[in-house]
């Protein structure tokens, strides 16, 4: 059976796409040997591969009511502690170990304190995808053996380097994308499309690697954490999934050839 991996991009709340693309492909027939993913794509990846079914993690999303698990942390290095998220993640999530999973999963987080990327891949599930999440500035940065970790996304939003050896084909999520805009009005604006075009470059050149990129046009344009929005965000990466598998002659084939397996079996 050929060996698929997924790599899931960071991106705030239009990770919630990765959800989206992954119910698409599962009821395609991808069965997935090696999943990578940096700060929402980490979120998105261990809930699958915990076993968890997309669309109920995007119902436990919408239900989660995700503010009332995020405390200020004034004075420290972040305006919020996301701390108490960890709460959140254990009612849903099955198991704590890394190596428990079903499916592999790779997270890729910074080390802050050394200046390095990490990719976490065994030991505690939930710290590694906190880490991987933690928006600096924002988020208070996570502890792990007393080094500090902050988002993966800022050494590498795209992780799609630890697939490379594992996976015959690779699939990208990426939850980015971004529209031609004519005109810009404010400073707030310019900074995060700023911000989104320069990791969209990074992502541009690592594509070149992935036998399939599904990318939801105009994700980029929807703010980090316009929770409003989740449940759209879904089913517009859900049907965007679906016009690449009818436009990819490769992810077809692929689908094919899991179809030919089940049959065997």
């Amino acid at each position: 059976m050929v060996k698929v991996g997924i790599v899931l991009s960071g991106g705030g709340i239009r990770g919630i796409a990765h959800l989206g693309v992954l119910k698409a492909l599962k009821n395609a027939g991808i069965k997935f040997h090696h999943i990578s993913g940096t700060s929402a794509g980490s979120i998105a990846g261990a809930f699958y591969a915990s076993g968890i079914d997309p669309e109920a993690g995007l119902d436990i999303f919408i239900k989660a009511k995700l503010f009332r698990f995020i405390r200020p942390a004034l004075g420290s290095l972040g305006l919020i502690n996301i701390e108490h998220v960890e709460e959140l993640l254990k009612e849903h999530l099955p198991v704590d170990r890394m190596e428990n999973l079903k499916i592999p999963l790779t997270i890729a987080a910074t080390n802050f304190s050394e200046g390095k990327l990490v990719y976490f891949t065994e030991g505690p599930l939930i710290r590694a995808v906190l880490a991987s999440s933690c928006i600096p500035g924002i988020f208070r940065p996570i502890m792990i053996e007393n080094q500090m970790y902050v988002d993966g996304g800022i050494l590498n939003n795209f992780p799609v380097e630890p697939l490379m050896s594992s996976c015959d084909y690779i699939i990208g999520s990426s939850c980015n994308h971004l529209t031609k805009m004519d005109k810009i009005t404010n400073i707030s604006t310019l900074m995060k499309r700023a911000g989104v075009m320069s990791i969209n470059k990074d992502t541009e050149q690592k594509a070149a690697f992935c036998n399939a990129m599904i990318e939801p046009t105009g994700m980029g344009d929807i703010s980090t954490f316009d929770m409003k929005k989740a449940e759209t965000i879904y089913w517009l990466a859900y049907e965007q999934t679906l016009k690449t598998i009818q436009t990819n002659e490769s992810l077809q084939e692929l689908i094919l050839n899991f179809r030919q397996d089940s049959i065997a079996i």
